[in-house]
């Protein structure tokens, strides 16, 4: 490249151009601080380098919770592992690391109404997009609509390609399809087109045993189990309900008399 003088003013926009943000944000005071220590012209351009790509990193990581559609304040932090010693938290965070994506595998939390199925998928799910992946929420019956709506349309191959960019999609709520809804044939397909290929993650209020009811027919009962167990870990999640607890606590709570205060034994004439 032949030499020639650089108009430092014309910096700004080139950065514009080149799409660094946090290069154009920060070189200025970077490059104070590294005139100021005399930092050699590789350090300089190597913490520029690390800014923009930790910022680029937030941006995907914002980009992708807000696809994911995953309730709010659903995280390992915010979940009471007390409340449930069956469930190790060694375990959820293991699988919030992520490795049984490899190939496709499964997850399937099983249990009682309340005991937080939903939360531990989701706040895995969460974890898993900090580390890259890309994760879509959705309520089993929604996402059976619009499969359905698609095989209408005739664009249901490409309603289940544009749900192959994900690396997990967690089903929430899934015996809550029943066998009498024709639309569960379309849950079929996605079952069978991930198998081995993309994960499912799976929340559900009944055993293997009760699924009977949300596929037309036994045989596929089966072939859909079969397939989401194959390559699949287990969440044995059955407890006393989240919300019976609460409520419990909030009805002893207001059952309790009211304590005796100084001024209510002054004014019994008390001293």
């Amino acid at each position: 490249m032949t030499s020639r003088e650089i108009d430092i003013h014309t910096l700004p926009g080139m950065l514009t151009t080149l799409r660094l943000p946090s290069f154009h944000k920060l070189w200025a005071e970077t490059a104070t601080r590294a005139d100021t220590e005399g930092w050699p012209a590789a350090r300089f351009l190597a913490v520029l380098a690390e800014y923009e790509l930790a910022e680029r990193d937030m941006r995907r990581i914002r980009r992708h919770l807000n696809e994911a559609q995953l309730p709010a304040g659903k995280t390992l932090a915010t979940f009471d592992f007390k409340a449930l010693p069956t469930l190790p938290r060694a375990r959820v965070e293991a699988l919030a690391a992520g490795d049984w994506l490899e190939g496709g595998g499964n997850l399937i939390a099983i249990g009682n109404s309340g005991t937080g199925k939903t939360h531990v998928l989701c706040a895995i799910g969460h974890a898993l997009i900090e580390t890259g992946h890309r994760v879509f929420y959705t309520r089993t019956s929604d996402l059976v609509q619009r499969l359905q709506a698609a095989r209408r349309d005739l664009v249901l191959e490409a309603a289940l390609a544009k749900l192959d960019k994900f690396d997990l999609i967690i089903l929430d709520h899934i015996t809550y399809a029943h066998k009498d809804q024709a639309e569960t044939g379309a849950l079929f397909e996605l079952i069978a087109r991930r198998y081995e290929y993309r994960s499912i993650a799976i929340a559900a209020n009944q055993p293997f045993s009760g699924w009977d009811q949300i596929f037309p027919d036994k045989a596929m009962t089966v072939a859909a189990i079969d397939r989401l167990v194959h390559h699949g870990a287990i969440l044995e999640m059955n407890a006393e309900s989240f919300r019976q607890r609460a409520a419990a606590s909030t009805k002893e709570t207001l059952s309790r008399p009211p304590a005796t205060t100084l001024t209510d034994n002054q004014s019994n004439g008390e001293s």
